[in-house]
């Protein structure tokens, strides 16, 4: 495998960035990039190009040199003025060390990242994927190099996009946000208690955060914003106050991660539409439903359609109705194996969830959704189905979610059938108040009754129709003693005026007290 020269690297990175302040004849390969670290001896190799991030003085930059040329490293980089004094330009020359002039506003962390996506790219076999300008978690070792910590990248809502390789020697607060891919709670109130975010509101360069009493080590936090927007931030994990010289190299990587997240964000968008399409055209029945099953990449196993309704969330300013249930998606699913498909249809927020055991599947859905993901939404699932009737199962869904706005059935959380006999009770309420059977018979003198006298007595001919034979259990449903419930059931017959022995018109008066009640 060829190598790159300093100059080959020169070529490929482009003089925006880099420009050759002395260069020897014989121009070494490059094989690896360093940051050089103050008073650490041995810690180049050969052919390391070295950034000299923590030089800033003349007399530091030609120790490093000197030093670097014993270690017969590539090249030596450093930030104007330093490159162009005349005694580091002697030094390099003498010490026969390529010298490259890093222009004025390139932040280290995107020179390093620049660097090794070169490199890296020049040893990658012919047809070899690298992720290259797309892969936040290159960029995030490149910053980690940079301030010399572990480094998180999170997007606004501290969701963690990309964390670095070096993550030993953290805390379990750090640990905690990798493992569940954003800041636990309990840490995020303690952080928001010291002002963390409001000063990233604020738009400082860095936020410096001292160890606190559980544990939690110091934070060095860069905010990344974008045309006025947060887009997110970089958290490192430190040993305590940073060195103006390596806070403001770590602040300078802020505009290229500002540049990945809006890529990223870009993508993501982009993926959640083309599979918002996909999931709104499987439950409604268009198109071919195997082929959208197909492009979701769903198991070959039934599934259920999921409705949600986050009436009662609060949307806050920013976020939207929809961008509201997308976030509450997130919110709940995070953790929950594979994500399932979701999508915004009709103002619901909408799913296909495999019914399958375990991880990723309705039941350890179910148990996220009852959780405290979403305190305030209802959530309603069709049957399990082929893909091909989950048409009928968004259906079942649909109805479900009415009984669950209508407060006919306990919880927030139901599924179609286990709630088989509320909706029948509910189907055949809707079909006789569209006949007019609750206008027929005594039912219209007693609910003028009531109306007009403030007594029950629809209400206990109901729970007496619900409970026959048994006095106390009606009575309990109307919190009386049976006794009077026996008094109001002989006013009742005689206002009534029909035969309450008779069966058939007992049935007939139950459908029409359903009706009555449910409409």
């Amino acid at each position: 495998m060829r190598v790159l020269t300093v100059r080959e690297v020169l070529d490929r990175v482009g003089p925006t960035l880099l420009r050759a302040a002395c260069l020897p004849e014989d121009v070494p390969a490059v094989s690896d990039v360093v940051i050089a670290e103050p008073g650490r001896k041995g810690q180049f190799r050969a052919g390391d190009l070295v950034l000299g991030v923590a030089a800033s003085t003349a007399r530091d930059a030609a120790e490093l040199i000197r030093h670097g040329a014993e270690r017969e490293v590539a090249a030596v980089a450093l930030k104007p003025p330093l490159a162009g004094q005349s005694s580091v330009l002697t030094a390099a020359r003498a010490a026969g060390v390529s010298l490259i002039e890093v222009r004025p506003g390139t932040g280290w962390a995107q020179l390093v990242w620049l660097l090794r996506t070169v490199l890296d790219a020049n040893a990658a076999a012919p047809g070899e994927e690298l992720g290259g300008f797309d892969d936040l978690f290159r960029l995030a070792d490149a910053v980690a190099a940079v301030i010399d910590a572990p480094v998180t990248i999170e997007d606004a809502n501290s969701r963690v996009l990309a964390y670095s390789t070096r993550q030993e020697g953290t805390d379990p607060a750090r640990v905690a946000t990798i493992m569940g891919r954003r800041i636990p709670d309990d840490v995020l109130a303690r952080f928001r208690s010291r002002g963390v975010f409001r000063e990233l509101s604020r738009g400082r360069s860095t936020i410096f955060v001292p160890a606190q009493r559980d544990g939690t080590l110091p934070r060095l936090i860069v905010p990344i914003r974008m045309g006025g927007e947060l887009l997110g931030s970089m958290w490192a994990v430190v040993p305590g106050p940073v060195p103006e010289a390596r806070a403001a190299a770590f602040a300078d990587a802020g505009p290229v991660v500002a540049l990945h997240l809006l890529r990223h964000r870009a993508q993501v968008d982009a993926a959640r539409r083309n599979s918002a399409e996909r999931v709104r055209a499987l439950l409604r029945g268009r198109g071919s439903v195997r082929v959208a099953a197909a492009e979701l990449d769903l198991a070959d196993v039934p599934h259920r359609a999921i409705a949600i309704d986050t009436e009662g969330e609060d949307p806050g300013d920013q976020l939207g109705a929809e961008g509201l249930r997308l976030a509450l998606w997130e919110r709940i699913t995070t953790g929950v194996g594979r994500r399932p498909v979701a999508a915004d249809l009709d103002g619901l927020l909408c799913a296909v969830v495999p019914e399958v055991p375990g991880v990723g599947g309705w039941a350890e859905l179910r148990a996220a959704l009852a959780g405290d993901g979403g305190e305030k939404a209802l959530v309603a699932a069709g049957s399990a189905v082929d893909v091909d009737e989950l048409p009928r199962s968004m259906r079942e869904a649909r109805e479900t979610l009415g009984l669950l706005r209508a407060g006919l059935v306990p919880g927030r959380v139901a599924a179609y059938p286990e709630v088989w006999s509320v909706l029948a009770l509910h189907r055949a309420a809707t079909a006789a108040t569209e006949a007019g059977a609750a206008d027929l018979g005594p039912v219209p003198r007693l609910r003028a009754l009531d109306e007009a006298n403030g007594t029950e007595y629809l209400h206990t001919l109901y729970e007496w129709l619900r409970h026959p034979g048994d006095p106390r259990a009606a009575g309990r449903a109307l919190r009386i003693h049976p006794n009077t419930l026996r008094y109001r059931m002989r006013r009742v017959t005689e206002l009534a005026e029909v035969d309450l022995t008779d069966p058939d018109i007992r049935l007939a008066l139950l459908v029409q007290l359903v009706a009555v009640r449910w409409r």
